[in-house]
């Protein structure tokens, strides 16, 4: 597809982890890409499947790097996780196996947290995670207790030597094992989280472009939402993943600056 696609834009969807920042610092040209939506008056929404963390934690990051982002344009799965539970059931009985950020963000939402007989199980990116927590969420999914992960992902990008943490996917392969059930995913490539999104920005799908650095997230959200995918190459992609993924971008750039570039030469 064309860059010239990009004419049609009228707000981005952003990945945080791998695509605007890396660890503690920001990505090369980082700035220059907002400072170019800005000028050109272009809407943005920053949508992360990290749900170890919340909105309040990601804006503080943010001004710490440099730029500051209103909670407002921040959303991650674990407040989609709670926007999807609100709508199912209002101040449900909630088993979570998640960080104690996760858990203030489904208490903002009215839910009950409780250790015995829940509504539902959630399960999120769990960096204080224990063997008993995920023991009695394998217990309770076999009781058939409704299950919801926040997102999919394997493996969350890192600043460290191998560049890569285990994320909740490899949680929820330790319960598949356990117990041969899977969850209802809300993050990204999920609808869910796409409505959610969307819903905030009042645009269309034919409007926005979602950009990110994984194949069998950002851009598979493209697919799903009817948005214009756009695969930045300074996260976990490499360029020869491409060719062997079902999920192909509609546009590829190495970073957001050359992202900026081609939106500047429009």
């Amino acid at each position: 597809m064309h860059p010239n696609r990009l004419s049609d834009i009228k707000g981005f969807i952003l990945d945080m982890d791998g695509t605007f920042y890396l660890g503690g610092r920001l990505l090369p040209a980082s700035l220059r890409f907002m400072d170019c939506l800005a000028r050109r008056g272009l809407d943005y929404l920053f949508l992360t499947n990290n749900s170890s963390r919340d909105r309040l934690y990601y804006t503080e990051k943010l001004r710490n790097m440099g730029f500051d982002a209103p909670a407002k344009k921040i959303l991650t799965s674990g407040e989609a996780a709670a926007r999807y539970l609100h709508g199912m059931q209002p101040g449900a009985r909630l088993f979570v196996v998640g960080t104690p950020f996760l858990e203030r963000e489904l208490q903002g939402f009215g839910f009950d947290l409780v250790q015995d007989t829940p509504d539902f199980a959630v399960l999120g990116f769990d960096t204080t995670l224990t063997y008993e927590k995920l023991w009695k969420l394998c217990d309770f999914v076999r009781l058939g207790v409704p299950y919801i992960a926040t997102h999919p992902d394997f493996n969350c990008p890192t600043d460290t030597v191998t560049g890569f943490m285990p994320d909740i996917g490899a949680m929820i392969a330790f319960v598949e094992a356990a117990t041969g059930c899977l969850p209802t995913v809300i993050g990204k490539p999920q609808r869910e989280i796409l409505d959610i999104a969307m819903q905030k920005m009042r645009l269309e799908p034919s409007q926005l472009a979602i950009v990110g650095d994984r194949l069998y997230t950002d851009i598979a959200a493209g697919r799903n939402g009817g948005m214009l995918s756009v695969l930045v190459l300074s996260g976990e992609t490499k360029l020869q993943d491409i060719k062997d993924s079902p999920h192909k971008p509609d546009l590829i750039f190495d970073s957001l600056g050359e992202l900026a570039g081609a939106l500047e030469r429009l």
